[in-house]
């Protein structure tokens, strides 16, 4: 599903709301979250998951092509994890 069909689905079940409305909210939830997570904060949505930042620490790596050794920089990644309603209606699908 992509955020289109996303706005799509929303904007089916919620007569109420014009398509541009449905859209708008979709991007002030997805632009909130995505600045609480550049913050570091933890967001938990009950029934789909927690997303968090998890740190990479710096570590050498390998070039595939030549086999030198590439130096890789520590990072900060988004990292989701499922919770247990949603592992539940994917498993029973």
């Amino acid at each position: 599903m992509t955020k289109s069909d996303l706005i799509e689905a929303v904007s089916d079940t919620t007569r109420d709301w014009t398509k541009k409305n449905v859209e708008a909210a979709v991007n002030t939830i997805f632009d909130a979250m995505s600045d609480a997570l550049s913050r570091g904060e933890r967001i938990e949505i009950r029934g789909l998951g927690t997303f968090r930042v998890k740190e990479r620490n710096a570590r050498v790596g390998r070039n595939p092509k030549t086999g030198a050794a590439v130096e890789i920089p520590p990072r900060r990644v988004p990292h989701f994890i499922a919770g247990k309603r949603l592992k539940d209606r994917v498993a029973d699908a």
